[in-house]
């Protein structure tokens, strides 16, 4: 197989997307309708994205899963639509991703959105945000960039959502949080203070987590493999576990749709990011996946995270 960029339209949206594939055979589907990352599947064919059962993708819904990119508010929060607007707009081909150096990679798309007189209308703030991303074996790289190209300072919070596919959220083990401080959004954002050694999951689950380490790890221990999410310049980090009440209320899910998802996210959440004008701001995740083996019953979490 050839590494390869094809541009195509999605039936589903009726907007174009772009099939990135490389040569051990993994690959991944980009949407111009939010930027969005739909799928990334490893050299077996394997989904490594959560994408519902019932996806709604007629814009302007933005589909329910994926990578969704939240700009420029993360949350409720603020007076903008939940997780901003930039997930809802048509994004276009970025013909010049200068000042970041071309990518040596063919298998890589750049993505741009700029600011239009309707965004003015709800955030008087004139901005460029930057997409890259970045196909490997066995792994998936995004880098974003929100650019301020008008005369005013602004502020803005900002997450890459990964909806992640797993086998049973409530099997699930997440490695790298433990003793960190966390705003619970179901105890009215609330801090608290992680008391366990790793995360695992028996309810609804929605908090970001502060001032995280550069790694996140996700064991799965049925499908025997690790998701390892490497982060920079986005020092928070989200989860999310709607559980079987929430989902009810979500159209886009069906029967047991939650167990087989879990969003561990890249944010900018406690301090917001604050660009004056002409100032570049930068984030860069980059998730990747580890076959795990056991060790009296459980995984070592020195070999993920690279302690």
């Amino acid at each position: 197989m050839q590494t390869q960029v094809g541009l195509v339209d999605d039936s589903s949206t009726g907007y174009p997307k772009i099939i990135l594939t490389e040569p051990t055979g993994s690959s991944a589907e980009v949407l111009l309708y939010g930027g969005q990352v739909v799928s990334w599947k490893n050299d077996r064919r394997e989904q490594l994205l959560f994408r519902s059962t019932k996806a709604l993708t007629k814009p302007p819904k933005t589909i329910r899963g994926g990578i969704p990119i939240c700009f420029p508010q993360f949350g409720n929060s603020g007076s903008l639509e939940v997780h901003g607007f930039a997930r809802n707009k048509l994004w276009a081909l970025d013909p010049c991703p200068s000042p970041l150096p071309p990518s040596k990679s063919q298998s890589s798309i750049d993505l741009i959105l700029k600011s239009t007189e309707d965004d003015m209308r709800t955030w008087p703030h004139s901005f460029e945000l930057r997409l890259r991303v970045v196909l490997a074996p066995g792994k998936l790289t995004l880098i974003s960039r929100v650019r301020n190209t008008g005369s005013k300072v602004f502020s803005f919070t900002f997450a890459m959502r990964n909806y992640l596919s797993i086998s049973d959220v409530s099997e699930i083990r997440v490695e790298g949080l433990e003793t960190l401080d966390y705003f619970d959004n179901l105890m009215n954002g609330e801090m608290f203070t992680e008391q366990t050694d790793a995360i695992t999951f028996d309810g609804e689950v929605d908090r970001v987590y502060l001032r995280t380490p550069t790694k996140i790890a996700v064991i799965d221990h049925e499908k025997k493999r690790t998701l390892v999410v490497r982060k920079e310049g986005l020092p928070d980090a989200a989860l999310w576990s709607p559980w079987d009440k929430k989902a009810k209320v979500i159209p886009e899910f069906v029967d047991k749709d939650y167990k087989a998802m879990l969003c561990v996210d890249s944010a900018a959440v406690e301090t917001p990011i604050v660009l004056k004008p002409s100032e570049e701001w930068m984030g860069r995740q980059e998730l990747s996946f580890v076959s795990s083996s056991y060790y009296s019953g459980q995984l070592d979490p020195r070999k993920v995270l690279g302690y």
